[in-house]
């Protein structure tokens, strides 16, 4: 699938095509059933050039299934969902079930992350704010069995169709990307930045924007410190995601020639 957005960009990583399918690709990147693992760190094997798939028993982790519109997967969360509003917030450190909860958890994720499931990732000040920010995700169960993430040059576009495109950016390109998505509009609120796993930002936040037959938004994400922490080493430290529904994609296409990307500006932050 050609796109001139990656040469007008120079982009460093291929942009990722995020594809519904119930056909498993060949030779692709999978988690094994049951263990922990980090979406993004597929995500950033397929930004590398491969292909990574996923279904209800491979996701990784409780916010990779929900990212990837599995359900709601934190009703799965070993202790309760309880149990996973105390780890994102204060921790489970605290009496005969918290702490029973914290060892179930720990049996999970393994001992890397210990300390989190213990003392809390702190990324909300309490857990009925976590209970308040669940209950407010785009939580959706999409109708195929896998999820695949795709380098967008090895799409078939005859048998393969994307929700979702993907660009790794630099915050250079991170800003011609938001210019490019209000470049046709009259408005000036194309892109949002939600509070948001890694995966739910190239997932259910912009699947929830394909949806919608009008005003669509691309999604900024990577703003995740915990998946930032898991893609350092293989996509450095200063990438963002910025991830777009297909039709907004094309729309961005097809107002590359005569932007700003070929005025003297951009060429120069290019030197």
């Amino acid at each position: 699938m050609e796109s001139t957005i990656i040469s007008a960009l120079n982009l460093a990583f291929n942009p990722v095509a995020v594809i519904w399918s119930d056909e498993k690709p060949h030779d692709a990147l999978q988690f094994k059933p049951g263990k922990w693992g980090c979406v993004m760190s597929l995500f950033a094997s397929a930004a590398k050039g491969h292909t990574a798939v996923f279904d209800r028993e491979t996701f990784g982790c409780w916010g990779g299934g929900v990212g990837l519109g599995f359900g709601n997967q934190y009703l799965n969360v070993p202790g309760g969902i309880k149990a996973f509003y105390n780890f994102l917030s204060t921790g489970n450190n605290i009496g005969g079930m918290r702490k029973m909860a914290a060892e179930k958890i720990c049996n999970f994720v393994g001992n890397g992350l210990v300390d989190d499931a213990i003392h809390g990732e702190r990324y909300k000040k309490s857990p009925e704010l976590v209970k308040q920010f669940v209950e407010s995700l785009p939580i959706v169960d999409i109708p195929a069995r896998y999820v695949v993430f795709k380098p967008l040059r090895d799409v078939d576009q005859k048998n393969e169709k994307p929700v979702v495109i993907v660009f790794p950016a630099n915050p250079d390109q991170l800003s011609a990307l938001v210019i490019l998505a209000n470049y046709g509009s009259g408005g000036s609120e194309n892109v949002i930045i939600p509070f948001a796993a890694g995966c739910q930002a190239i997932g259910i936040f912009p699947y929830l924007e394909a949806k919608k037959r009008r005003n669509l938004r691309a999604v900024i994400g990577l703003t995740d410190i915990s998946a930032r922490k898991n893609v350092r080493k293989q996509l450095g430290k200063d990438l963002f995601t910025f991830a777009v529904p297909l039709e907004m994609f094309y729309e961005m296409e097809a107002h590359v020639a005569g932007s700003f990307l070929q005025r003297e500006t951009w060429n120069a932050l290019q030197a």
